[in-house]
């Protein structure tokens, strides 16, 4: 498993990232048997998001460190170097690009996009 880490660096310009997740088997829910699963994070918040078809917003940096579950749609998000993500179901994106220039975000797809966030601490 993966997911799209967008970062500030120390000039304030924000640029990708492919981070891959460690998984290991374990019990998780006795007596279920072991699965797979990463290592818990502590986050603060969780909302649902929509953003109408054709929306389309200025260059930001995210308001906290988040990340964004695609359930339905597609954006594409453009980092301040110019690389951008497509981002569809199934898709996570993390956004720690808090400071800076930060990204500018585009609904591609003709139908709205759904996801939800999960901000951390």
């Amino acid at each position: 498993m993966k997911y799209f880490k967008l970062y500030t660096d120390a000039a304030g310009n924000s640029h990708w990232d492919d981070i891959e997740v460690d998984v290991e088997e374990r019990s998780f829910a006795p007596p279920a048997q072991a699965i797979e699963i990463s290592e818990p994070e502590h986050v603060t918040r969780t909302m649902f998001l929509r953003l109408r078809s054709g929306w389309n917003e200025p260059i930001h940096p995210t308001p906290v460190t988040q990340r964004l579950i695609c359930l339905a749609g597609r954006v594409r998000v453009t980092a301040s170097d110019g690389e951008f993500r497509d981002i569809g179901p199934g898709d996570v994106w993390h956004m720690d690009d808090t400071h800076g220039t930060g990204h500018h975000t585009m609904v591609t797809s003709d139908e709205d996009f759904e996801a939800v966030i999960i901000q951390f601490e």
